[in-house]
């Protein structure tokens, strides 16, 4: 899916997300990213939007990570442009691209990247915490947040004693916490329980339809089924796109 060669994003300050209904959440056009000599993506086009679940899938190497990376504003491509609510990324600086992914975009990586000696409800509170938020309001809304991914009670929990599966829910729920618009997630699922695996995804999921969006990486075919449409990456290209619903 492309964005309409007609179509002019509303201006907006730099790091500030436009308003809702504004066109595509994200946008990659013809992104190309190589680690050493070794391609990662060639050519990728992509765009998420507004009340879209769109599953990245295909071999591992073939560049999901990499895209969801480039994505979020935490890798710049060699080649092509990136828009991400509404702003183009290669005119943004380190600190603007960082306050745009605050104000709109919740991020899961792998293996959780939690704060290894932070409590997880300061942890989870962290997205509302660096916007301003007081520390009351932001706990209070951390353990409604840790609530909703199953982990009530376990806010003075270090992630040293959590399980794998524990600390990508923590992950989750602090993705979640400030209500984004837009969620980048990297396996969200994988080191889940059936059941809660279900509990997560429909969380996720929930995003996009109150009108966000949702890409996500996965290699389980229950999970891209949940997808509105799937885009298969292999040797860094899109291999096959299908709608799905």
């Amino acid at each position: 899916m492309s964005e309409p060669a007609d179509r002019q994003p509303a201006e907006t300050s730099p790091g500030a997300a436009p308003p809702a209904g504004a066109g595509p959440l994200v946008v990659l056009d013809a992104v190309a990213h190589a680690y050493a000599r070794t391609p990662a993506l060639r050519g990728v086009s992509l765009a998420v939007a507004p009340g879209e679940v769109v599953a990245l899938t295909g071999p591992s190497g073939g560049g999901k990570s990499t895209l969801l990376h480039v994505a979020a504003g935490l890798l710049a491509p060699q080649a092509g442009r990136v828009r991400l609510l509404g702003q183009d990324l290669a005119g943004l600086g380190e600190a603007p691209r960082a306050a745009l992914r605050r104000r709109g975009v919740g991020i899961v990586l792998q293996y959780g990247q939690l704060v290894p000696d932070l409590p997880l409800v300061d942890d989870v509170a962290l997205p509302l915490l660096l916007e301003g938020s007081a520390l009351e309001p932001a706990r209070t809304a951390a353990r409604e947040a840790l609530a909703l991914v199953g982990l009530e009670g376990l806010g003075d929990a270090v992630p040293a004693g959590l399980s794998g599966g524990q600390a990508q829910r923590a992950a989750v729920a602090r993705a979640l916490v400030a209500q984004p618009r837009l969620v980048l997630a990297d396996e969200p699922v994988a080191s889940l329980d059936p059941e809660g695996g279900r509990q997560v995804l429909d969380l996720l999921v929930s995003v996009a339809r109150r009108g966000g969006g949702l890409l996500l990486v996965t290699h389980d075919n229950a999970v891209a089924a949940r997808a509105d449409r799937e885009v298969r990456l292999s040797g860094g290209v899109v291999a096959h796109e299908a709608v799905l619903r």
